[in-house]
């Protein structure tokens, strides 16, 4: 009965993506801005670069999501609450882990599908390398699992800024302030000279460290723990924020 429910709201949440415009813009602008940055923009397309890699997509497809990612999560609940429908939701026959993660694994796997097309630039950097297939495959897969873990990371982030207002709008920036922080923020505070050594300490507790590790093709196990912990921690936030209506 539980699989069951929480199917029920995925597929909801997953077709309400699509009869709306938001998956069309959401993969339309992550694959036109990457696709830029690795063919035509100076200074780190493929062709200029003269070297087989993906290197400059691996880099550049986080920044994309920490815009993309918040866009496809911000009408999660915070649609739901303006429009009065979460508290008929809430009277259901479903807990509110089951609502939490259909809803999140919609956010999901519409990252994910958006991730797929981009398969066509290794294949196209494997057809292009000399001798043919000289791409460091290995660092393509464990980037390409970073970045599936980077999205799951953003969207349960996104799921809980959702879950703490009723304006998108709030929800998005929200969401977007936050992910950069936990990504890039922890590095910029790590650079100051006041920390000493404890700095690469502080560096390790930022995203962007654990998708580096896991793009270079080296896949700890310590790596996905972490993300699977943020991962947890979010949505238990998430749970938190929903329970508050109790209160």
């Amino acid at each position: 009965m539980t699989k069951i429910n929480m199917l029920s709201i995925l597929k909801k949440e997953f077709n309400a993506f699509f009869n709306s415009l938001i998956a069309y813009v959401v993969i339309g602008v992550f694959l036109v801005l990457l696709g830029l940055f690795v063919w035509v923009l100076p200074g780190g397309n493929v062709l200029d670069s003269g070297y087989a890699e993906l290197g400059g997509f691996f880099s550049t497809a986080p920044f994309v999501f920490l815009f993309l990612l918040p866009a496809i999560t911000m009408r999660t609940f915070a649609e739901e609450k303006k429009a009065g429908t979460i508290e008929l939701l809430l009277t259901r026959p479903l807990s509110d882990w089951q609502l939490i993660l259909g809803k999140y694994f919609a956010c999901v796997l519409l990252a994910v599908l958006a991730l797929v097309p981009t398969l066509l630039y290794y294949l196209t950097v494997w057809v292009l390398g000399a001798p043919q297939g000289n791409v460091d495959s290995a660092a393509v897969a464990g980037s390409y699992l970073g970045l599936v873990l980077l999205a799951a990371t953003f969207a349960a982030l996104g799921i809980f800024a959702s879950a703490i207002t009723r304006d998108q709008i709030i929800a998005f920036i929200l969401a977007a302030f936050g992910c950069y922080l936990l990504y890039a923020g922890f590095d910029a505070l790590a650079s100051l000279s006041v920390w000493g050594r404890a700095g690469y300490l502080l560096t390790q507790l930022g995203i962007a460290y654990h998708y580096g590790t896991i793009a270079k093709g080296l896949i700890d196990s310590r790596d996905v723990l972490y993300f699977l912990s943020m991962i947890t921690l979010a949505l238990g936030a998430t749970r938190l924020a929903l329970a508050t209506r109790n209160w």
